[in-house]
């Protein structure tokens, strides 16, 4: 599909652009994605400017016509989309002054590509939020059944990488559901500050006509109009709080993928990941490697990096418009890819993986229950900085019999203290242990599954309410 060379902003111009400068102005490169909501924007604006005169019906309906056939061609890949054409804005633009003549232009009275552009963003970012959390939910639903079936299984549970108490892998699983819980609402509250209409803003001070802002609102789904147009064309505060919270989202996926990555080696073997979730070696014919995972920690970086660069450009950005800001959406789109495919990986890798229940009951150190001792002494009534003494003199002495704690014989215990009794026995279980931290939020059996029970209500009200 051929179109004009010549600029919608020529008139001023002598000079024609310089080759590398049209190259390196140009953004239709990557900005190509946003022509449905360019079109939709468009499209309003047409319906707009009609109601106050500016476009009678007749035009009105003949470029809502021609707009659907450009909307065609682009998804059609039948409209060549080139640097001279600089952005999404003007390849719609021009291509439908082609088809529908010169009142093709009259859709850019009163409208800026300022205002144009924040628009676009925020429609995008209203689909890039909606898949996302669509995404962290079908994440959520396997946890919640990772945990169910997983509910008897008694693992380590580690500070600085030392084992610390007996926790159920259920328990451990439902700590990532609630971290994905608060970047899900970090999403969504996001999306509530961004749920405003800049269109109307014009270049900074405003459209000079009378368009109806909450018409226009209405007709694209936003709830409210922006207050302020100045802030309008120069806020990019709504892409920096996706990438915000995708970041704190990369880093909850990259700190489980660091313990499934440990977990799942021949050292450890508390996991296996499914092989169609790892790759293998080009060299050692036995290696499985979980490759999967360490590209979702790999791209967390990637992540990071991206709200780097965003908010780099921004500090320094005078109000209102200015160039740098078309850097804002590679990073945006880079993030959306990125976040939509490592949550759909770590999810696939997840629900897949095989868990060893023996491997994680043997691993179980011998001094693992050192504070449930601890805790006995505290219910025979002795202060718990006494009982920690106590019970850190019998660490020493299991240490130095070679010996786990459990297997110290009660002549021992009550050398240490005479608070031991015959009854010490009976707190010297990795499942006592997580039984007795039942209370809400513990690792026992019914706080867990409480957890769980929270968990899948939640995801039903989720459903309900898109339903209702």
């Amino acid at each position: 599909m051929r179109h004009s060379k010549k600029k919608p902003w020529a008139g001023r111009f002598v000079k024609t652009t310089e080759a590398v400068v049209e190259r390196f102005n140009a953004s239709i490169g990557f900005d190509r994605r946003l022509y449905r909501v360019d079109i939709e924007g468009s499209r309003a604006q047409t319906k707009a400017l009609e109601r106050i005169g500016v476009l009678t019906a007749e035009e009105r309906d003949r470029i809502l016509g021609g707009l659907d056939r450009v909307e065609e061609e682009i998804a059609a890949g039948k409209l060549a989309l080139t640097d001279d054409l600089e952005d999404i804005h003007m390849a719609v633009e021009v291509r439908l002054t082609e088809i529908v003549g010169p009142v093709g232009g009259k859709i850019h009275t009163g409208r800026s590509r300022n205002d144009q552009v924040a628009l676009d963003e925020r429609l995008y970012l209203r689909e890039a939020i909606g898949g996302t959390v669509d995404r962290i939910d079908r994440l959520e639903a396997v946890l919640l059944d990772s945990a169910e079936r997983h509910i008897e299984v008694v693992m380590p549970g580690y500070t600085h990488l030392q084992q610390a108490q007996p926790v159920r892998f259920s328990q451990y699983t439902m700590a990532l559901f609630w971290m994905l819980e608060r970047d899900r609402g970090r999403f969504v509250d996001g999306a509530a500050r961004a749920d405003a209409m800049p269109l109307g803003s014009g270049a900074l001070a405003g459209s000079a006509y009378p368009v109806d802002r909450a018409f226009l609102a209405s007709e694209l789904g936003f709830s409210r109009v922006t207050e302020n147009s100045i802030d309008a064309v120069s806020d990019r505060d709504y892409l920096l709080e996706y990438l915000s919270a995708a970041a704190i989202l990369m880093g909850h996926l990259s700190r489980f993928c660091e313990d499934l990555i440990v977990w799942s080696s021949s050292e450890f073997g508390f996991v296996a990941l499914d092989e169609a979730c790892s790759t293998g070696s080009s060299m050692m014919p036995q290696k499985v490697n979980p490759d999967s995972l360490e590209l979702v920690r790999g791209k967390t970086g990637r992540v990071y990096g991206n709200l780097t660069s965003l908010l780099t450009v921004m500090k320094g950005m005078p109000l209102t418009y200015a160039k740098d800001m078309q850097e804002d959406k590679e990073p945006f789109f880079d993030t959306v890819d990125t976040v939509w495919m490592a949550l759909e990986v770590f999810a696939g890798a997840w629900a897949t993986m095989s868990v060893h229940k023996g491997r994680m009951s043997t691993a179980l150190d011998g001094m693992i229950l050192a504070t449930d001792l601890a805790d006995y002494l505290v219910r025979k009534g002795m202060p718990f900085r006494a009982c920690h003494q106590v019970v850190g003199k019998l660490v020493r002495t299991a240490l130095e019999r070679g010996m786990r704690l459990e297997d110290l014989d009660l002549e021992t215990f009550q050398a240490a203290s005479d608070r031991f009794e015959a009854d010490v026995e009976e707190v010297l279980s990795p499942e006592r242990s997580t039984a007795l931290r039942d209370l809400p939020g513990g690792t026992g059996r019914k706080a867990v599954q409480d957890q769980i029970a929270a968990g899948w209500q939640r995801l039903a009200e989720r459903i309900k309410e898109a339903e209702g």
